[in-house]
């Protein structure tokens, strides 16, 4: 398909796929990206299957008529619960790219017979979505996973990088179930935004994997496969929509790219 100059749909609960957005820019700086925060339904990872189901049609609709080439599901809760019902709904509309199945890629290539640990929302950690897709390569990893239900949440309301993050974040990561660990997934895409304070608590003994730098480079992969990757810049800028307005969404938009950045309200339901 001729879609060269398409832009690529990225789509998240709020803040968390910023993360990814802005690593996607980093290496692509010349693709144009269109975003959409669902920060009516944050937090995802609270949510049931069904309901981040129902939420992912309804976004990649949105998407798909801003004619994207690729969706990027850039949160870890509804790549698992979405991925495989989006890419059969969108089937050769757009190419649809999950934020797990790049970095399971890169943790049984560079983590074999290790013991890998795993943070996540209570839905991810649920749905052994990790598990599943690490066994399936038999590498011999052993993985040991966490629910840490209070750091995305924490994250989104701006709360890091201060006492109250750093105690959250030493309580979880304390906790047996990641004890004697090689490396960890930081399985969400807003946990990038703690990773300097898990690096502290680790002090180098544990490798904490860059998810999105990951995602990025297999986005970056899969539109060279495809024919698809831009060569230009692009004369229009990177769009930004949000289910509902939220003062801490459009200030970490701004951190994230460095400027200003408008935020189109686009309700899904109404």
């Amino acid at each position: 398909m001729d879609n060269k100059n398409q832009p690529i749909g990225i789509f998240d609960s709020g803040i968390g796929g910023l993360t990814v957005a802005k690593a996607i820019k980093e290496v692509l700086p010349q693709e144009r990206i269109v975003y959409f925060g669902d920060t009516a339904h944050l937090p995802y990872g609270e949510k049931s299957t069904a309901a981040l189901q129902a939420y992912a049609i309804k976004i990649c609709n949105v998407l798909l008529s801003m004619s994207c080439k690729m969706i990027v599901i850039a949160c870890n809760s509804a790549s698992a619960a979405a991925f495989d019902l989006v890419k059969e709904y969108v089937g050769s509309k757009a190419v649809v790219m999950n934020v797990i199945d790049p970095v399971v890629d890169y943790v049984v290539e560079h983590y074999p017979d290790q013991t890998v640990g795993l943070i996540g929302t209570r839905q991810t950690i649920s749905s052994n979505i990790y598990r599943q897709r690490i066994h399936h390569f038999q590498k011999g990893v052993s993985l040991k996973s966490l629910a840490t239900p209070l750091l995305a949440g924490m994250i989104e309301e701006g709360f890091h990088h201060n006492q109250i993050s750093r105690s959250v974040i030493n309580e979880y990561l304390s906790q047996k179930e990641l004890a004697d660990i090689r490396s960890l997934i930081l399985g969400c895409t807003h946990y990038p935004l703690i990773k300097d304070e898990v690096e502290d608590f680790y002090k180098g003994k544990v490798d904490v994997i860059d998810s999105p730098a990951i995602v990025a480079a297999a986005i970056k992969d899969k539109l060279l496969e495809q024919g698809i990757l831009r060569n230009q810049k692009p004369a229009r800028q990177d769009y930004f929509m949000v289910s509902d307005y939220t003062q801490s969404f459009e200030m970490s938009s701004a951190l994230f790219f460095g400027e200003s950045v408008q935020l189109n309200k686009y309700p899904l339901w109404e």
